[in-house]
């Protein structure tokens, strides 16, 4: 620890993101990225890019790919915000929407980098248990919050929390910020962005990394009543007028115009999905229902660890969560059928 630190820096416990290895041969399954490619609408975006879109800065205002987003979500550009991947967008929105007098409340088993934004941000928490079978309980969460985040579907739980629920949780927090976080939507879940219009205190987030195959590109969107999104618009234009780069705002856009091969490739994790938690079942895991692209899997006679080591030991890496709870649990992300054909194979070694 540094002398030179803040006071704030000597605080913090930063977010661990999944592991990146570098060794050839690796099956990865622990990060929930896309296993097939991005559309080659996109590659020719990012070839196409002229020389002057590097020379220059790009629109800080992100228009076109914000036009093409909301387009496709029946909404207005002014409720459209982009940023440099969905975390920064979160980042954002946990200062600009989050930080009041009231606590903010967040379930106890989510997306772990929540903890951090509001250590980070000063913003005084609390957490809502989830039910036994790891459901969202929506009407557990305060009507006198400060605000309220999840994930839907969750994670790393995958289970999607219906829009009637979350149309409960709306009306019951009025008086707060509702943020639902949408990383995984595409793959099973349904929108939120239906209830913009009726909900002035929504704000949904969502991602170009899991279903556009983008993870690598950083673009991430937030969809609002506009006075929400001018508060990201505020902080944003106080922090980095120019978050998104001209290539990525070119590759986005392409990315969301070819819907017709990114739900082709959908499709096939869905359907890989469905394979693999058959295959997991036959083996004697317990898997809970997953709207996302990665199962959560439990075994009644094997610990988790010991299972994450052995299929590390069989070039297999999924992800293991050291955490009360959930420490029984592998997560697995879908992969290509030849992937999770992997996974099955080093886990029969065990019979």
């Amino acid at each position: 620890m540094s002398r030179y630190w803040s006071e704030l820096v000597k605080t913090l416990t930063p977010y661990v993101p999944g592991e990146q290895p570098q060794q050839a041969g690796l099956v990865k399954l622990n990060t929930n990225e896309s296993p097939y490619p991005p559309s080659p609408a996109v590659m020719a975006a990012v070839a196409e890019t002229s020389n002057d879109s590097l020379r220059r800065y790009p629109d800080p205002q992100c228009v076109e790919l914000r036009s093409v987003f909301a387009q496709q979500h029946g909404l207005s550009l002014d409720q459209v915000f982009v940023g440099n991947g969905s975390d920064e967008v979160l980042a954002l929105t946990f200062l600009a929407l989050l930080k009041h007098d009231r606590p903010l409340y967040f379930p106890d088993i989510t997306y772990s980098f929540y903890h951090v934004w509001a250590q980070l941000c000063q913003i005084e928490y609390r957490t809502v248990p989830l039910a036994k079978d790891f459901t969202v309980p929506s009407t557990a969460f305060p009507a006198d919050s400060g605000g309220v985040i999840l994930p839907n579907p969750n994670a790393p739980t995958g289970i999607f929390l219906p829009l009637p629920q979350v149309r409960t949780l709306l009306g019951r927090c009025r008086g707060a910020v509702v943020v639902i976080d949408e990383a995984y939507v595409d793959f099973g879940g349904e929108s939120a962005t239906s209830l913009i219009d009726e909900f002035d205190n929504l704000l949904v987030i969502q991602t170009l990394s899991k279903s556009r195959s983008l993870a690598g590109l950083r673009v991430g969107f937030a969809a609002g009543q506009p006075h929400l999104i001018e508060a990201l618009d505020r902080v944003k234009n106080s922090f980095n007028s120019y978050p998104v780069d001209a290539i990525a705002q070119r590759a986005a856009t392409a990315a969301l115009r070819d819907d017709v091969y990114y739900q082709g490739c959908i499709e096939r994790i869905v359907s890989a999905r469905t394979v693999l938690e058959t295959q997991l079942r036959e083996l004697g895991f317990a898997v809970l229902p997953s709207a996302a692209n990665f199962l959560m899997v439990t075994h009644p006679e094997r610990s988790a660890e010991a299972l994450f080591d052995h299929l590390r030991q069989h070039n297999v890496l999924v992800r293991y969560f050291d955490k009360p709870r959930i420490d029984g649990y592998l997560r697995i992300s879908v992969g290509t059928p030849d992937e999770c054909e992997a996974v099955i194979a080093a886990l029969r070694l065990l019979s």
